[in-house]
């Protein structure tokens, strides 16, 4: 079965979710229903009534009833996750630990949890309480000590070069971000992009799958298709998904140049240019390589690292991009011949980097 990449799922979470094929997605970001629990109004001291969470989707006749709704999502989710995969699960004190715990019953690993720190929140109007100024994220693996996608030198450069904290202060959705539909609020909980941009940059890739369950208004997506992410949004509201689609669509990333995406992205793992497979002797200036394991396109490696195809030269990834016409690791796409058989280049990098660790015992 192949993932329904770039597109809005309708229906049951865990329904859709045991549709999608297993190990398949990359990241999950979750902003499931916090169970508010409201049972009145509010309003403000000059009596106009404040604009609260009471959907029907919010909406749990207990805590039993509630908990058995997020094991069933977050089982799901665990079975489509990656075994490098992550989870990002957002609530407030309403939830949040509740869900924590199934978490943890459910055998994922917290790597952490994350405090977004409002700038503007709600005031507590009847002054009873303190006023709601965060909500909590966890940040968890699928499986406590599996590799795993952390990319550290692209929050220092959101971070003012510093090492991003685990506090987050960033404003809420208003202005001209929040979408409103007839001058109405097309979402409740619609959350800012800003708070998707560090998560989605902080622990998944370019080209890696990122999955929102409880998709709302389509920021995850937004987002995922603005850091050259493929999304799949799963959400059970037509008219949400009617409003996440027009959003979505309307973004446009054609102009967007390679290294926009990839800035950041490092991994923990050393660094291996291309050049090296020819200084090592694993590949040959002269020799072929293919643009895919059946196809027809070749090009020719030169002396000094690049390839050359009819006329365009470059770097595997440059002219990978001009074939495929859309950014492009070159070390998944390109293929060497090995005993009339077709590989990856990338598996004589991973030889190269066991040579590395071998050194280095």
């Amino acid at each position: 079965m192949t993932l329904p990449l770039n597109t809005i799922l309708h229906g049951d979470v865990t329904e859709r979710l045991n549709s999608l094929p297993e190990n398949s997605v990359d990241l999950i970001f979750a902003d499931p229903p916090y169970n508010l629990q409201l049972e009145k109004d509010l309003w403000r001291p000059n009596m106009t009534k404040v604009d609260a969470v009471d959907d029907e989707w919010d909406q749990f006749s207990s805590f039993e009833q509630y908990d058995l709704f997020t094991k069933a999502w977050l089982t799901a989710a665990r079975r489509v996750l990656k075994e490098t995969g992550t989870i990002w699960v957002i609530g407030s004190y309403h939830n949040i630990y509740r869900v924590g715990t199934i978490l943890q019953d459910l055998d994922y690993w917290i790597l952490n949890d994350v405090l977004w720190i409002k700038t503007n929140p709600m005031p507590n109007f009847r002054g009873v309480r303190f006023a709601n100024a965060h909500e909590t994220l966890l940040w968890a693996q699928k499986r406590k000590g599996a590799k795993y996608t952390f990319n550290h030198f692209a929050m220092k450069g959101l971070n003012g070069d510093k090492q991003m904290r685990s506090d987050w202060v960033l404003p809420t959705c208003t202005g001209k971000e929040r979408i409103r539909t007839n001058g109405v609020k097309a979402h409740a909980t619609q959350k800012p992009e800003a708070l998707l941009y560090r998560v989605i940059s902080s622990s998944s890739k370019p080209g890696d799958v990122v999955l929102d369950i409880f998709f709302g208004s389509g920021t995850t997506g937004a987002v995922a298709k603005k850091l050259h992410r493929n999304w799949i949004g799963i959400e059970r509201d037509e008219g949400y998904i009617e409003v996440a689609q027009a959003r979505i669509d309307a973004i446009d990333v054609s102009e967007y140049r390679e290294d926009v995406f990839l800035a950041g992205v490092r991994s923990t793992e050393a660094r291996i240019p291309f050049g090296s497979l020819l200084t090592n002797g694993s590949l040959s200036p002269g020799e072929r390589l293919w643009f895919g394991e059946r196809s027809d396109i070749h090009a020719t490696i030169l002396a000094n690292g690049h390839v050359q195809c009819g006329e365009m030269v470059g770097s595997i990834h440059k002219v990978g991009k001009a074939l495929k016409n859309a950014p492009c690791n070159g070390w998944e796409y390109w293929y060497y011949e090995e005993n009339g058989e077709r590989k990856k280049i990338d598996e004589l990098r991973k030889r190269i980097r066991k040579e590395m660790v071998k050194e280095l015992e």
